[in-house]
């Protein structure tokens, strides 16, 4: 008989005990770090603005109920839009990547290309021109302008799907239509999912436009800070805007880690 063995852990296993809390320190920032910097620049616009001696204009912009206001207004704005991006982009792509012909792609990748290549401004005029002016054209206009990420992106990321994992889930019996909702959109989520946050940022950002046609948002309050050159309410518009820019995207990276499938 033997006595007991004494197990001592080698190097490698000692290093990856080592490194774990290493690897996981990057993630940790990436998600602190935003909302670091947002607080920070939040506060001092808040002790800068306190210091200062505001007109009645300025105190009738610059107080909670208006700027709540904006921004309930910017935020449903920009995530219906979003919301109504990933319903119809996520299906086209889905189709263009099914379908053989060349043109039915080309048609479709065009028509989106037509709506990022225009100026926002210029989508948000245009349509109110030829239809009318309110929440409704902004969102129509929100919706043309960040199509063309998430149809990209579905289409790139079904493309990425090895051909052997599609005949491997062929061959154990499964539908098209299983294979592509059990293997196919959750291998391609990653791609999809950098789509829709581009498409979430987008929208924040061209939001501000929607004031020109009466749709409300933050940019009431950049243009009314240019038009009566009220400094103190523009920069506040601008820190707030690109504030939710910030907010935004770091909510969407913090789900598309936790939506994404392990191991990918």
């Amino acid at each position: 008989m033997t006595g007991p063995q004494l197990v001592v852990p080698s190097a490698t296993t000692v290093l990856r005990t080592q490194s774990t809390p290493r690897r996981e320190m990057p993630v940790l920032l990436r998600r602190t770090i935003p909302l670091i910097v947002v607080a920070v620049v939040l506060l001092l616009t808040y002790v800068w603005v306190s210091s200062l001696e505001l007109d009645s204009i300025e105190q009738r912009t610059l107080n909670a109920d208006y700027i709540s206001a904006r921004i309930g207004e910017h935020l449903v704005l920009s995530i219906i839009a979003s919301v109504l991006v990933a319903v119809l982009a996520i299906p086209a792509g889905i189709a263009v990547s099914r379908s053989p012909s060349r043109v039915f792609r080309g048609v479709v990748i065009g028509i989106a290309n037509i709506g990022q290549a225009t100026p926002a401004i210029g989508v948000v005029i245009l349509l109110a021109i030829v239809w009318q002016t309110g929440f409704t054209t902004a969102l129509l206009a929100l919706v043309i302008y960040s199509f063309l990420p998430v149809l990209q992106n579905t289409i790139a990321g079904l493309a990425q799907v090895d051909p052997s994992i599609r005949e491997s889930a062929r061959g154990m019996g499964m539908t098209p239509a299983q294979v592509l909702r059990r293997v196919e959109l959750p291998l391609a989520s990653p791609v999809i999912l950098a789509g829709l946050r581009t498409a979430l940022v987008f929208a924040v950002g061209v939001a501000t436009v929607a004031t020109f046609i009466n749709a409300g948002g933050l940019g009431d309050m950049i243009i009314n800070g240019l038009k009566l050159q009220r400094y103190p309410v523009l920069v506040v518009g601008a820190i707030l805007v690109a504030s939710i820019a910030v907010l935004i995207d770091w909510a969407a990276g913090v789900v598309e880690d936790i939506v994404r499938p392990k191991g990918l």
